[in-house]
């Protein structure tokens, strides 16, 4: 029986990811005329940007800037989301989960500020029962450490909650603690090699949250 409900924030709640993307291409490419792959940029959404960094470092060389490019970044990303919508259904899921007396967790990669800030501005904080975030654990996706959180905090068994994911990172980790996982990627995540989750959705409105949880027992 499912008790809990747990998601993640960046490009499944809001579609940050791709602005994301999109501000470091342009920046990256105005500066150093370096066309950053999408196919690189990926592997650190849902985690840490290490392996971004490692990356940029590795194929630009000495030149590079970080702490330049990450500052411009960051200013075209704040611009590029300080208007977005959650993404279509997120809203309805939340109700849903209310109304079904489930609990209701966030699981994120990010900080607290970052999400409580936006949670805030999309007026969703208030259906959230709890929030765990990267300033409660020791590692971040793809390690377990966040769910194994979410769960201990729920009280709950990894088979009585359901987790929505946008990464494959995301996958990783919860796959890991056991808990059965919803795959809803976005335009950035989309083309990702996801395997052994229980379920994949383009969007939220694909399904009802009751039809979800119903395939869930019929697993």
């Amino acid at each position: 029986m499912i008790k809990a409900v747990i998601f993640d924030f960046d490009g499944l709640i809001l579609d940050t990811e791709t602005a994301w993307y999109e501000a470091y291409k342009k920046v990256l490419w105005e500066e150093y005329q370096f066309d950053l792959p999408l196919e690189k940029f990926v592997q650190a959404v849902g985690s840490s940007n290490g392996v971004l960094v490692t990356y940029l470092n590795q194929a630009i060389g000495t030149e590079l800037n970080l702490e330049e490019v990450q500052a411009q970044t960051s200013v075209l990303h704040t611009e590029a989301v300080k208007n977005l919508d959650a993404r279509p259904g997120v809203v309805d899921y939340l109700r849903e989960a209310k109304e079904k007396n489930l609990a209701i967790a966030l699981a994120t990669s990010s900080s607290r500020n970052w999400v409580e800030h936006h949670l805030g501005q999309l007026q969703l904080l208030p259906y959230f029962d709890h929030l765990i975030t990267r300033d409660d654990v020791e590692q971040v996706k793809p390690a377990p450490d966040l769910f194994l959180k979410a769960i201990e905090t729920l009280n709950v068994a990894p088979e009585e909650a359901v987790v929505f994911e946008d990464s494959l990172n995301g996958l990783i980790a919860a796959r890991e603690v056991g808990i059965p996982t919803v795959i809803i990627p976005n335009p950035v995540t989309a083309s990702l090699p996801f395997e052994t989750h229980q379920l994949k959705m383009s969007s939220m409105e694909e399904m009802t949250l009751a039809d979800v949880i119903n395939s869930m027992s019929k697993l």
